[in-house]
């Protein structure tokens, strides 16, 4: 597994204590100077922002969390079922545990539209948004919805204290690290390369008690049936201009060669082009989902710049 190294800059494994446990992320750079808060995408950790967090590291710190269920961080308790509105929830609460009035956010995937809904609900908290190929969560028809809410609620009563009890007594499943790698790289239809998998799985896996030599996935395997917001276009198209409304620095990633659904513009990006000169748009030429981790350096440039115009008379560079 892959081991974490920054030359001339700090890196600091921590844990933020939550009532149902802790929150663990890397903070990137100097702990005493507020940082961008950044959240993954689904099924992932912060270990997607390895490469590109030591980059950014020169002109903001960046503090990257593993959300609830992920990485390193505690699962919910049994019985309750993961909902990505208790993300947006989780901001704030970090905010007031470091006594934070206003933060920058950057986002990937479930991370990208976290970060959207919660600046859209306020905007006032919120100086600057980084959003890596997702804005808002993918629209579903009134059918979709309901057929996803029956099979998401019929999951969390199948996943039972009763069954989880006998899963603690018997070891999962486990791999190789090789095949952990070819698992992902497969699993995310070639979205994380290869040789990127390692980033991540260093903080989905567990090595195994009865065989040193393999791993088990040691995530929450609940989130894999977590319920997504659901908002119509027009809900959508609100929320967008609320941000609008206070000309919100926004910078938005779209990955060339990404098939994830909601990489590709929609109208929160024609009220974001048409309502918010502040609004920016950048494609990554032959980037996947994942452009943050494959193309980390094309995107650091980028988000560099931002930062350069719209936080050096801040005094956060």
């Amino acid at each position: 597994m892959s081991q974490l190294t920054i030359k001339n800059n700090q890196v600091t494994e921590i844990r933020i204590p939550v009532p149902w446990g802790y929150v663990a992320g890397r903070w990137y750079g100097d702990d005493l100077k507020q940082p961008i808060l950044a959240l993954h995408g689904w099924l992932d950790n912060c270990g997607s922002f390895a490469k590109l967090a030591p980059m950014l590291v020169p002109y903001r710190s960046i503090l990257c969390i593993d959300l609830p269920g992920h990485g390193l961080s505690s699962h919910l308790p049994q019985g309750i079922q993961y909902h990505t509105m208790d993300y947006v929830h989780l901001i704030t609460r970090i905010m007031k545990i470091y006594n934070w009035d206003k933060i920058t956010l950057m986002g990937h995937s479930m991370g990208g539209y976290t970060a959207f809904y919660f600046t859209s609900l306020y905007p006032d908290r919120v100086d600057g948004l980084i959003c890596l190929d997702a804005l808002r969560e993918i629209s579903y028809s009134r059918q979709e919805i309901v057929l996803s809410l029956n099979y998401v609620i019929e999951k969390a009563v199948i996943d039972t204290k009763e069954k989880h009890q006998i899963l603690e007594k018997i070891e999962p499943r486990s791999y190789t690290f090789e095949e952990c790698e070819q698992c992902l790289h497969e699993g995310s239809l070639g979205s994380v390369w290869l040789e990127n998998c390692k980033y991540i799985l260093e903080r989905n896996l567990s090595r195994s008690k009865i065989n040193s030599n393999r791993y088990y996935i040691s995530r929450d395997s609940r989130v894999k049936e977590i319920r997504l917001f659901v908002f119509s276009e027009e809900m959508n198209r609100e929320m967008a201009m609320r941000i609008c409304n206070v000309s919100l620095p926004l910078l938005r990633f779209i990955g060339e060669e990404s098939t994830f659904n909601a990489s590709k513009p929609t109208e929160v990006d024609e009220v974001l082009k048409a309502n918010n000169p502040n609004f920016s748009t950048y494609t990554v030429s032959g980037g996947t989902h994942h452009i943050h981790l494959n193309n980390a350096e094309e995107v650091a440039k980028i988000i560099i710049e931002f930062l350069k115009k719209y936080f050096t008379h801040k005094g956060k560079l």
